[in-house]
C-alpha cells in the first residue's frame, strides 16, 4: 500500500514540477518578449469594437462598470457599448435607465435565458470589426482597451487576447488568497500565450475578432463555461489566442467561502465537461500546446488535488484509529509522549522536498505575475493565505465537480451572488 501510495505521488509530484519548470523556462526565453505599453500609447488606426455586458441582479455594481468602459480612452464613436439585462428580479433595469440616452449605449432586456445567450443577443446586432464581453462585476483600467488593439495590428493571426484580471480591493483573508491565484494566472496566461496553449478567454474583457463568431459560430452554453468552449474551438480550428498583461481588468472577488464553493465548481465542472466534449483534442499533435500540454495539465491538477485530499484524510483517519485502540489497551495514562526537540534532526524524506520544490515554484509564480502588473511588492505573505485557505477548500469544489460531472448536474451563472461592497 504505502509503495502503491509513493508510487502515484512521486508520478503527480514530477508532473507538476515539469509544468512549473516549462512555465519558467518558458518565461526565461521570452523575458524580452512581453510587451509593456507607454503611457501615452497612441494606435496607428483605431478598429470599432463591440462590448457586450450581460447581467443579472446586478444593481450595486452595474453602474460602476458601465462607467468604466465610458471611461475608456478609446475614441467614443468606434466604441459600443451593448448592456443585456438578463431578466433580472432586482432594480437593474431601473439602474441601467441613467444610460440609456448615452449615444454609445444600447439596452436590451430579456428573458432569463443564461449568460450565453445574452452574448448571442449582442453578437446578432453587432455591426463592428471586433466584439467582446465585460462582466458586470468587473472594471477596466482606462488604458485597456487600447493596449489589446495594439496586439490586433501587430499581428493579423491574432484571433482574440485576454486581459490580466487582478482582484478588486481585497478586504478580507479569503479575496486575498483569491489575489495571490490571479496574480498567478497573469503569469500562466502569458506563458501559455507564449505557447499557443490558452484554453479560457475570460469574461472580462477578452477582445475577438468577429471572424471568429462569423466562421465558428456564436457562443454555446457550455456548462455554463461559454469562455473556455469558444477557446477551445478557436484552438481546435488554429486560431491564434494571445494575452496583454497590462491590460488590466478589476473584479470583485467572492466574499465568502460559500460564494467562492459555487463559483470554482462551475469553473473545474465547465472544464471537466469541456475537455469530455474536446476530448478528440487530447494528446493530438495538429492541435498543438492546448492538446498536449494545457488541457492534460489540467486534468492532472484536479486529479492530483482530488489524491492529496484522499491522502490526507485515510491518513488522519488511519492516526485517530490507531489512537482509539491505544487508547482501549492501554488506557489514556499511558498514551502520552514526550517531545524533544533534536537540533540535528530534519525529515530528509523525498516528499517533503517535493512540497517544498512546489511551493516555491507557487511564489515564484505568485512574483511574477505581480511583476507583470506591475505591483510594488513583488512578494507578498498573502500566499500564506492561498495555501491555507486552497488547501482546505479546493478538494472539496474538485470532488463535488467530478461528482457533478459524472452525473452532468451543473450550476448555474445565476446563482452566483456578487458581494455589495465596491
Amino acid at each position: 500500500m504505502d509503495s502503491m501510495y509513493s508510487f502515484i505521488f512521486y508520478i503527480f509530484a514530477f508532473i507538476s514540477v515539469y509544468v512549473q519548470v516549462f512555465f519558467l523556462v518558458t518565461f526565461f526565453e521570452k523575458r524580452k518578449s512581453i510587451i509593456y505599453h507607454d503611457p501615452d500609447l497612441e494606435l496607428d488606426s483605431y478598429p470599432s469594437v463591440t462590448v457586450a455586458i450581460p447581467c443579472y441582479n446586478e444593481q450595486n455594481t452595474i453602474e460602476k462598470t458601465v462607467a468604466s468602459l465610458l471611461a475608456l480612452d478609446y475614441p467614443k464613436d468606434k466604441l459600443i457599448i451593448s448592456i443585456i439585462d438578463d431578466g433580472s428580479t432586482d432594480d437593474t433595469w431601473k439602474v441601467l435607465q441613467t444610460f440609456k440616452d448615452v449615444p454609445n449605449i444600447t439596452l436590451s432586456q430579456k428573458e432569463n435565458g443564461g449568460k450565453h445567450t445574452a452574448l448571442n443577443l449582442a453578437l446578432s446586432k453587432c455591426t463592428t470589426e471586433f466584439f467582446g464581453c465585460l462582466d458586470s462585476d468587473s472594471f477596466v483600467d482606462s488604458q485597456s482597451l487600447k493596449r489589446i488593439m495594439s496586439y490586433f495590428a501587430h499581428d493579423n493571426l491574432t484571433m482574440a487576447v485576454a486581459p490580466s484580471i487582478i482582484v478588486h480591493n481585497p478586504k478580507n483573508i479569503l479575496q486575498k488568497a483569491q489575489k495571490v491565484d490571479y496574480d498567478m494566472a497573469v503569469y500562466t496566461k502569458k506563458m501559455l500565450g507564449f505557447m499557443g496553449g490558452i484554453h479560457v478567454t475570460p469574461g472580462p474583457f477578452s477582445i475577438f475578432r468577429m471572424k471568429v463568431f462569423n466562421d465558428l459560430g456564436h457562443y454555446r452554453k457550455a456548462h455554463n463555461t461559454e469562455d473556455q468552449e469558444i477557446a477551445l474551438r478557436m484552438q481546435e480550428h488554429g486560431y491564434k489566442i494571445d494575452h496583454c498583461p497590462d491590460a488590466y481588468v478589476y473584479t470583485i472577488s467572492p466574499n465568502t467561502i460559500p460564494k467562492l464553493y459555487r463559483q470554482r465548481l462551475r469553473w473545474i465542472y465547465g472544464f471537466i465537461k469541456n475537455v469530455i466534449d474536446y476530448r478528440r483534442l487530447l494528446l493530438k499533435q495538429r492541435y498543438g500546446t492546448v492538446a498536449l500540454f494545457t488541457l492534460p495539465a489540467g486534468i492532472m491538477s484536479v486529479l492530483g488535488v482530488v489524491f492529496l485530499f484522499g491522502t490526507l484524510v485515510y491518513n488522519i483517519t488511519s492516526f485517530l484509529y490507531n489512537k482509539f485502540i491505544q487508547i482501549r489497551t492501554v488506557g489514556v495514562a499511558n498514551t502520552g509522549s514526550s517531545f524533544h526537540f533534536d537540533w540535528f534532526f530534519f525529515n530528509t524524506k523525498t516528499s517533503i522536498f517535493m512540497i517544498i520544490i512546489l511551493y516555491f515554484f507557487v511564489i515564484t509564480a505568485t512574483i511574477l505575475g505581480r511583476k507583470m502588473t506591475k505591483e510594488k511588492n513583488g512578494f507578498s505573505f498573502t500566499v500564506i493565505y492561498f495555501v491555507l485557505v486552497y488547501s482546505v477548500v479546493a478538494p472539496f469544489w474538485m470532488l463535488k465537480a467530478i461528482y457533478n460531472a459524472i452525473r452532468s448536474k451543473e450550476s448555474s451563472w445565476t446563482l452566483e451572488r456578487r458581494p455589495s461592497n465596491i
